[in-house]
């Protein structure tokens, strides 16, 4: 007995994604923990997943990658395109560490914020919101970075103005022979940004879905609601705004280089995250499960190793 045997006359019912198979994502959840880093066919031959022993080490590892290239661009003279997430976030703390430490100037670093929270017409919260994902950037990366910061008008974020500019902004950069890098975390619906899965239904094909650029005013899934407000809003499901503005797979899958986290995990053994690890690496690449596609690309995905589980039951 289980919610698949059970759905049918449900409240969960017609919950889901109506593209979802309910049992491939399970089947993805029901290897050993040890298989995790099994390669698959579909993957990139430079795509690798990163266990982390906890999160202080995954903050540290994941920011080290991010320092790691924002110096290498700088060796290489080349311009550095980010396309940035708040979520997670412990990883800032450690590319400011590491950027202070090696004295790296970002002056050549564009940095594109990939969401932020809006109305249904794609009007933001104010930046000097604590909600805010500009106010959440300012406070953990570009703050503290001091001298050593992105240039303000190198700072981007999405906003009903700015955020349809994206697309011409970046194409502009790489026609310089930038480089682009997104930095990512996975959602519970297996999101990226907040280009949620039942946006699927709106296409003809996964071409088509693959050219989508930006959405203003983005409707989300009550389990990204749900996640936020566990992570970002102390549990206060009121304070969640419904709608987003989000970049789509248009622009994050141009991407030269991914770097991704998952670091779900809680105290006591809980977590929310290793179903969408396990089924990021398994399902295989479809616009139903827009996190399928980053294995796609070459990069890295650092995760705390917990998430590979067991996912079996565990009552607390």
């Amino acid at each position: 007995m289980d919610l698949i045997s059970t759905l049918k006359g449900s409240n969960m019912e017609h919950y889901f994604p109506a593209g979802w198979d309910l049992e491939k994502i399970d089947n993805c959840c029901s290897h050993r923990p040890e298989e995790v880093l099994e390669r698959q066919p579909f993957w990139n031959k430079d795509f690798v997943p990163v266990p982390c022993d906890n999160d202080t080490v995954f903050g540290m590892m994941m920011g080290h990658e991010i320092a790691l290239n924002i110096k290498e661009a700088r060796d290489e003279e080349k311009k550095l395109v980010f396309i940035l997430p708040v979520g997670p976030m412990g990883m800032y703390r450690w590319l400011v560490y590491f950027l202070k430490e090696w004295k790296i100037s970002c002056k050549h670093v564009w940095g594109f914020n990939m969401d932020e929270w809006s109305d249904a017409e794609g009007n933001t919260l104010n930046p000097s919101d604590p909600g805010s994902f500009q106010y959440g950037m300012e406070a953990a990366l570009y703050g503290p970075l001091g001298e050593l910061t992105v240039p303000v008008n190198q700072r981007n974020f999405a906003t009903r103005k700015n955020l349809p500019c994206y697309s011409e902004k970046i194409a502009a950069l790489k026609a310089e022979n930038a480089r682009l890098i997104t930095v990512f975390g996975i959602g519970r619906v297996f999101h990226i940004a907040f280009w949620e899965p039942q946006f699927a239904a709106e296409f003809s094909g996964t071409d088509e879905w693959k050219k989508s650029n930006y959405r203003l005013g983005a409707k989300l899934h009550p389990l990204t609601i749900e996640q936020n407000a566990l992570h970002s809003f102390k549990s206060r499901t009121t304070r969640v705004p419904c709608f987003a503005n989000t970049i789509g797979p248009g622009l994050f899958l141009q991407s030269d280089r991914i770097i991704g986290g998952c670091d779900g995990t809680y105290s006591r053994g809980l977590m929310w995250q290793g179903m969408s690890l396990w089924v990021t690496l398994r399902y295989g690449p479809d616009m139903w499960v827009p996190s399928s596609l980053m294995p796609t690309l070459p990069g890295k995905l650092f995760f705390i190793r917990d998430l590979a589980g067991p996912l079996e039951p565990d009552l607390n």
